[in-house]
């Protein structure tokens, strides 16, 4: 040992004389580092003892046999993962990650949890070392802030707007979201507020329990959102507890057809990782709507599929496989392009050398910046699918099954990608096609909790619930408008049957209570002033839309018009044939009747002379002066 540490000495001094006298300047922490690239570490990290970790670690162990069984992949150089436990903790995740970064790995596969992927993404941004994620699907992890980190997986972000998509086919206007309370859930849930806001429909209640809770704190938590109005759950939480919350949900009977849940891919992982599924369990979860990852039927799937002799693998199964494959791609293109493996000494960690900690052992990888940049670029076909990534480090073309599960298993009744929403097309299809040509907002029938084909309401009225006050004027004029009843309602007039009328025609329970206010002498000013203090809720009453009240408080569109009428009483009169003579009275009548007669004479007197047709017998001279009369009367 003594031998060696010495011919190690003498080899740095001759190489720093070297360097000084061909005037060159070389960093000791450099020198000596490169590798032998006959075998490459790559580190893997996830939790062993879990849902997604019990299915992703055989395909990872199978992938590096995979690759180091082709040749045409990496000649000459063996892949070496090397894995280790996270324990689903974020300490004990990042204790680990320090710990495979002593052994100077190149590339990390995982973790499966986007809380530890928040710990690590500080690390390997420090140390230069890509990390491929097949499970973390925080929306937040694609930022700026991690450039390092790579989804190998979908995005939560595009799970949640096909939620949004679906809840807004269905003419859901509010919905609630039950998840665990951590990075991830919050994130996602998040993500999914800003998509139903898009469709005008909101979350009106979150309900959150902390990870690891017992039943009985589950239990509370949805006794208390069966009280409320919303009747359209989102169940975002993971794998490994998530059933629970169905159990106990059937005991507390909501699992009928008043009821709609809907969970995120979570479920289908659980279900997809047994090859039969428990019928006690299954019991649990008829008429549940849930997303799973899409991944198309290609031969490779079959002949990975067949390869295990089993069917029992979920999508993260898949992922994960098809990491490992990414990372050796990129690592024989990085060859290829002359990249060597090569670490040097942090100098922010060199600067606290004193810690017991031993943080110097950690180096930095000098290709990673070089690495990062080769998998961003790389694209092959995978047992998932396409692995080709966008700007944003995500997988391009997500898409995902939406399930119905029914009897012992699940049926497909659609499909959502980003490109063409929610359709019966398969997404290979949807993307080979323009958009106008591809058929959307179309999904197979949904069997309800319940066995219900009919489409649920999503709501009922709540039990405890704050109805809304709604004060009105309480004056003793102007009763036909509003006034004091004895009615369930209390109030009556046009005013209330107006607002009514109004109410039953929203697609939701609206609970409100009629309060009166004043006597005659009331000021509707201070009643519009104590509205816009939120004192009440709203006023329904005849008020004056006047310009000094719109500055406050808002009015519907005017239902009556106001302004100076005139009233009064008509006298009912049989009707005679002689109704014409009514306007005039009898003098009026002679008179006008002598003006005739004048105008006649006068005409005659006039024309006697020189017309020859007011000639002849004194008869047909007085039928002339009488027919020009008539025709001076019509």
């Amino acid at each position: 040992m003594f031998v060696f540490w010495v011919w190690r000495i003498v080899i740095k001094a001759r190489v720093v004389v070297f360097a000084l006298f061909f005037g060159v300047w070389m960093p000791l922490g450099v020198i000596g580092a490169s590798r032998n690239t006959s075998v490459v570490n790559v580190g893997v990290l996830f939790t062993h003892d879990s849902v997604i970790g019990r299915s992703a670690q055989p395909a990872i162990l199978a992938a590096m046999d995979d690759v180091n069984a082709d040749n045409s992949v990496l000649p000459g150089t063996k892949l070496n993962l090397i894995l280790h436990d996270t324990n689903c903790s974020g300490f004990l995740g990042t204790v680990e990650a320090l710990r495979l970064m002593e052994d100077e790995v190149v590339a990390a596969i995982g973790p499966q949890s986007s809380n530890i992927a928040h710990f690590i993404s500080h690390i390997i941004n420090e140390l230069h070392i890509p990390l491929l994620s097949f499970g973390a699907t925080d929306p937040t992890l694609t930022t700026p802030y991690y450039p390092y980190f790579v989804r190998t997986t979908q995005n939560d972000y595009f799970q949640m707007n096909a939620i949004a998509d679906f809840i807004d086919h269905f003419g859901w206007r509010e919905v609630i979201a039950i998840f665990v309370d951590d990075d991830n859930a919050r994130n996602g849930i998040s993500a999914l507020n800003d998509a139903l806001a898009k469709k005008r429909v909101r979350i009106s209640y979150k309900a959150t329990f902390s990870p690891g809770s017992p039943t009985s704190v589950i239990n509370d938590l949805l006794v208390s959102v069966n009280l409320m109005e919303s009747r359209v759950y989102i169940v975002h939480v993971n794998p490994d507890t998530g059933l629970s919350i169905f159990s106990i949900a059937k005991k507390l009977e909501m699992m009928n057809s008043d009821y709609v849940w809907i969970a995120t891919d979570w479920l289908p992982s659980i279900l997809d990782s047994f090859e039969t599924n428990n019928p006690d369990v299954m019991n649990h979860l008829q008429g549940i709507v849930a997303l799973r990852h899409h991944t198309p039927d290609s031969n490779l799937k079959k002949n990975f599929a067949s390869k295990w002799n089993t069917t029992s693998f979920n999508s993260y199964a898949l992922y994960a496989y098809d990491s490992v494959w990414l990372a050796a791609r990129a690592l024989h293109t990085f060859f290829q392009e002359g990249g060597n493996v090569s670490f040097s000494n942090d100098p922010k960690l060199h600067e606290i050398n004193g810690s017991k900690l031993q943080l110097t052992s950690l180096r930095v990888f000098n290709g990673g910046e070089q690495l990062l940049e080769t998998i961003k670029r790389t694209k092959f076909r995978g047992v998932s699918g396409l692995v080709q990534f966008g700007d944003d480090r995500n997988l391009i073309h997500p898409a995902y099954d939406i399930m119905n599960i029914g009897g012992t298993g699940m049926r497909r009744i659609g499909y959502w990608t980003n490109y063409s929403g929610l359709s019966t097309m398969t997404p290979e299809s949807s993307y080979s096609k323009p958009l106008n040509a591809t058929p959307n907002g179309h999904l197979y029938t949904v069997i309800w909790p319940g066995e219900a084909t009919a489409v649920p309401r999503g709501w009922v009225f709540p039990h405890n619930g704050k109805p809304l006050q709604i004060v009105v004027p309480n004056r003793v004029s102007y009763k036909a408008f509003v006034t004091k009843d004895k009615s369930p309602l209390g109030v009556k007039g046009y005013c209330i049957d107006v607002f009514e009328a109004a109410i039953n025609l929203l697609p939701y329970p609206v609970p409100h209570a009629y309060i009166l206010k004043g006597d005659d002498s009331l000021d509707y000013n201070n009643l519009v002033y104590d509205v816009s203090q939120k004192r009440y809720d709203a006023a329904v009453g005849d008020i004056m839309i006047v310009t000094n009240r719109t500055k406050y408080v808002d009015f519907t569109q005017p239902f009556m018009e106001s302004g100076l009428v005139v009233v009064t009483v008509v006298k009912e009169k049989k009707s005679s044939p002689w109704a014409f003579l009514s306007p005039f009275t009898v003098p009026m009548w002679a008179v006008t009747a002598i003006l005739f007669v004048f105008v006649g004479a006068v005409v005659w007197i006039l024309e006697h002379r020189s017309n020859e047709e007011f000639r002849g017998s004194p008869r047909q001279q007085i039928i002339t002066v009488f027919w020009y009369f008539q025709g001076t009367l019509l």
